[in-house]
């Protein structure tokens, strides 16, 4: 009994330690959610910013070297792809589903691909669908960090575009839509698309005060358009932490509530045997009392 007691003991303790490291990862990941959805809803102004002065130069230089090219003209190099993931687990299905919505998406496209996973999950993920894989980079742990990683894709797909290795570049990331729920997203921001560019032309300027773009236009457009880039690679990679972030927070709030349920049981348990314990004991006592009254009336 003493040796089913302790074990249970054992058991007990194991699960509260378990409970109080669940309950702080819930903590982090609920915190980190808040920091990086107010990035993107910080970022909306300053990208409505950009669509805007993009407009403006699409409307006073017309056609430019960055818009889509007509679909007759073959596509001599492949696609690339920033696929956005996981460094870490307890987040689920969520890079199961960004890499299977990234891995039907490509196979669509008519050329060839090749990929930049950012996460150690994901990379894995995605290896093992056969995709050609160019680069991981890992996943970054704040708001500040995102910069950086967003330089380094920058600069990466700009070095293989400029020889010719790639055409058009992709996003694929995860986007939080409520609660813990997600959906997974694809984007093609180069070639820009021939629609959005004449839907930019059409956004009215805000004021009475018309633009003067300084400096000729092409320069003008290549600075948004470069903008445009790394608001949207940063939109993404937020948008992917802040789904992560939600995905585990679901995860840990299940594993609570299955540690109570488990703590529940075991204490149960615990107190049962305590208590048939005692009333052995008890028993015993009782026992030997009505021995020795008998032994004295003999």
């Amino acid at each position: 009994m003493s040796d089913t007691m302790a074990s249970l003991r054992r058991k007990i303790d194991s699960a509260g330690d378990l409970q109080s490291v669940v309950r702080t990862m819930k903590a982090v990941a609920a915190s980190s959610i808040g920091q990086y959805e107010k990035s993107v809803s910080a970022l909306a102004d300053y990208y409505r910013t950009v669509e805007l002065g993009l407009g403006v130069c699409f409307r006073q230089s017309g056609m430019a070297p960055w818009i889509a090219e007509n679909k007759r003209q073959a596509v001599s190099g492949a696609i690339g792809a920033v696929v956005f993931g996981s460094d870490q687990g307890l987040v689920g299905q969520f890079n199961d589903v960004v890499a299977d919505y990234a891995v039907k998406s490509l196979a669509a496209l008519p050329s060839n691909s090749v990929v930049w996973a950012v996460g150690e999950r994901v990379h894995a993920r995605l290896s093992d669908a056969g995709l050609q894989l160019m680069g991981l980079f890992s996943v970054p742990n704040s708001v500040k960090a995102i910069i950086p990683l967003i330089g380094q894709i920058l600069v990466e797909s700009e070095t293989r575009r400029s020889r010719g290795d790639v055409t058009e570049l992709h996003l694929f990331y995860n986007r939080p839509t409520s609660g813990a729920v997600y959906t997974p997203i694809g984007q093609r921001l180069l070639p820009l698309d021939e629609n959005w560019r004449r839907k930019l032309n059409e956004l009215p300027w805000p004021t009475k005060n018309l633009p003067e773009i300084m400096g000729g236009s092409t320069a003008a457009l290549r600075a948004l358009i470069r903008e445009y880039l790394f608001v949207s690679l940063f939109r993404a990679c937020a948008e992917s932490l802040a789904s992560e972030n939600a995905s585990r927070l679901a995860a840990m709030q299940r594993a609570d509530k299955n540690i109570d349920e488990l703590l529940e049981d075991l204490n149960g348990t615990f107190h049962r045997l305590r208590q048939s314990g005692i009333d052995e004991e008890l028993f015993d006592v009782i026992s030997g009392f009505e021995a020795l009254s008998a032994t004295e009336y003999l």
